[in-house]
């Protein structure tokens, strides 16, 4: 049995008193999740949200890794600062940072190996535009970005990777896939790991789905068998919103 991870990403968002708010609103909202619960911040937040989330069930993300132990890449952050800092979980391969900042397959998987040698627990996102969704490659898509951004790990290793499945043309517009898109494009990704790593380290991988998650349609979403939690942009940032898309079993 897959533990859900529920994971906040507040992209360029909240000053470190605010991160400090936020986080504190949040810690007896979601006391008693039944799943993991991560709020991955700002780099100038680390050391607020992670003294905030004190003796609570809340754990620290960032957004981002280099691939290099040290050196001249200015404005970049190891993997061992961001352990020293006390960061537990890290997204790499985000849209975002592939449509602006020209991350790549290849970087990507860089800052993998990076990210599990020292190790930080990786969220690893895949989706596809609008057009590579219409063209129907799809499938093939985030089967390669997968298999790519993986590519050097060991099986033990893989079981620990979460996978965060985001539709590009759903995040920050308002769509959203279906519960049953979500749920097929997810199977496709755990295939995918099955074909390549075997059939026991795919039922391990955590696979959630990032394409905005909401309290509106997070049961929907989580009722699917493939969908192992999401990661929630926007809803992310507000202390009501997050902690009813994390409660999203609560009776």
């Amino acid at each position: 049995m897959r533990k859900a991870v529920i994971a906040g990403n507040w992209k360029m968002n909240k000053t470190p008193e605010e991160a400090r708010q936020l986080v504190s609103d949040l810690k007896p909202l979601v006391k008693g999740a039944s799943c993991e619960v991560v709020v991955c911040v700002p780099a100038v937040d680390i050391a607020a949200a992670r003294e905030a989330a004190k003796g609570s069930n809340i754990h620290i993300g960032a957004q981002n890794v280099h691939f290099a132990k040290s050196g001249a890449y200015t404005g970049e952050l190891s993997a061992e600062m961001l352990v020293k800092s006390g960061v537990e979980y890290v997204i790499i391969g985000h849209s975002e940072r592939r449509q602006y900042f020209g991350e790549t397959d290849a970087t990507v998987n860089q800052r993998v190996k990076a990210a599990v040698e020292a190790g930080l627990k990786v969220i690893l996102c895949v989706g596809e535009k609008k057009e590579e969704r219409e063209a129907s490659y799809t499938d093939a898509l985030v089967e390669y970005q997968t298999l790519i951004a993986l590519t050097g790990l060991e099986n033990k290793q893989v079981e620990q990777i979460i996978i965060a499945y985001e539709p590009v043309w759903a995040i920050g517009t308002g769509l959203t896939a279906t519960d049953e898109q979500a749920n097929e494009t997810i199977g496709v990704i755990r295939a995918a790991l099955a074909r390549k790593y075997g059939k026991n380290v795919a039922k391990k991988v955590r696979i959630q789905y990032g394409g905005s998650m909401k309290p509106s349609n997070v049961k929907g979403l989580m009722a699917q068998p493939e969908i192992d939690g999401g990661l929630i942009g926007g809803a992310s940032l507000k202390a009501e919103d997050f902690s009813a898309i994390v409660n999203y079993d609560a009776e």
